[in-house]
């Protein structure tokens, strides 16, 4: 089908709103009609060129819809069911998916290749040239053909307006605090960073009963914000929540760190080290340059006083599970997501979109598509 779509053609450009064309479900796919996408930090690394991807790309992988078409071979899915994608597919049969770490599933070798899982090749195509949609992805369109492994169906019930956040954002945010920290009641947790992620992994850390939530945020308006999610104090710089976070705790330091920026430097490594106590854990969520490979990090720190150092993709959480649970607490008034949602835009809006993240406007831009964007 002809549809519009928002395709990065290089590194530094802009995000160009054009014609498209979306093909039918192959072996194993699905077509989904997107409600709505996210729009999140990461589509802004392919801009940066931090993450590497084939051009043109098709942006976005935070989406919700409805299943429109089914492929064959399809299982548990069919037309008119409500879904969320996945930015890590998870097929549910290899050995980290058998381990119950689908958020690490083998199919996620292919998710900056371009092509579709099925069968390798384009599912989506501009003006003559095979695209490479974001994550398998590319919800920076409202039609997309993805493979089954790629979505998670919902209940109905649950406005699709909101739930594309749980498809990376808030799942991310919400696990790198709930799983892979493992935050526990009493604790002293810092969030470094919050804006889509980060205001999540805030909202995991109460949750999880942390005693304080300690932010550490630039932007004025994105640290109010913050205590309305539970965070119990807020600084402009790890420097002035270095001698609080020690007040707070009695010279113990925070229990868990985590690193929610919304572009990681080396040096945020040995800054969240420092806030962290003896036998802490620090996380590291925020996504960087691939090819920076420089780390600050005093090793005899990290040994003596026996800290972790830990990654976490979509929060170590596995998506058929994670993403309708979450969905169930927002519906059980647990977890905000609509309040996550700072502004609205149009998907010719994009580029604006975007401006207002870099400019710390936005906890969360959406898109959300009309029936003009069909067609």
């Amino acid at each position: 089908m002809n549809t519009k779509g928002a395709i990065l053609w290089g590194v530094g450009e802009q995000w160009s709103v054009e014609e498209i064309e979306v093909g039918d479900p192959q072996q194993g796919e699905v077509t989904v009609e997107l409600a709505a996408s996210g729009l999140c930090h990461s589509d802004e690394h392919l801009v940066t060129g931090g993450t590497p991807v084939g051009f043109p790309a098709l942006g976005g992988h935070e989406g919700s819809g409805v299943v429109t078409k089914v492929g064959p071979g399809v299982a548990g899915l069919q037309e008119g069911d409500h879904v969320v994608t996945a930015f890590i597919p998870a097929c549910g049969q290899c050995p980290p998916c058998a381990k119950g770490m689908q958020n690490l599933c083998d199919l996620g070798a292919h998710l900056l290749g371009g092509v579709a899982i099925s069968d390798g090749t384009h599912r989506v195509t501009a003006k003559g040239q095979g695209v490479s949609p974001m994550c398998l992805l590319g919800t920076f369109s409202p039609y997309i053909t993805v493979h089954q492994a790629s979505v998670v169906k919902i209940e109905p019930s649950v406005p699709l307006a909101v739930a594309a956040l749980v498809g990376c954002g808030v799942t991310t945010g919400w696990g790198s605090a709930v799983k892979v920290a493992s935050v526990r009641p009493g604790e002293t947790v810092v969030v470094m960073g919050v804006g889509g992620v980060g205001m999540n992994a805030v909202q995991g850390a109460v949750a999880a009963g942390a005693r304080h939530v300690v932010v550490v945020e630039p932007v004025p308006h994105k640290r109010d914000w913050a205590k309305t999610y539970g965070a119990t104090h807020s600084f402009a710089t790890a420097e002035e929540a270095m001698g609080a976070v020690n007040e707070l705790t009695w010279g113990r330091m925070a229990d868990k760190t985590i690193i929610t920026v919304g572009d990681i430097q080396g040096e945020d490594i040995q800054v969240a080290l420092s806030l962290t106590g003896k036998g802490g854990r620090v996380v590291v969520t925020g996504m960087g340059n691939y090819a920076n490979l420089d780390v600050t990090l005093s090793l005899f720190e990290l040994t003596l006083l026996q800290k972790d150092l830990q990654g976490a993709i979509f929060g170590g959480l596995s998506p058929r599970a994670a993403i309708p649970e979450l969905l169930a607490l927002y519906q059980a008034g647990q977890l905000k997501l609509d309040e996550l949602v700072t502004t609205k835009y149009a998907l010719e809006d994009i580029n604006q979109g975007y401006q207002d993240m870099r400019d710390g406007k936005n906890i969360r831009g959406m898109i959300v598509y009309t029936d003009a964007d069909r067609r």
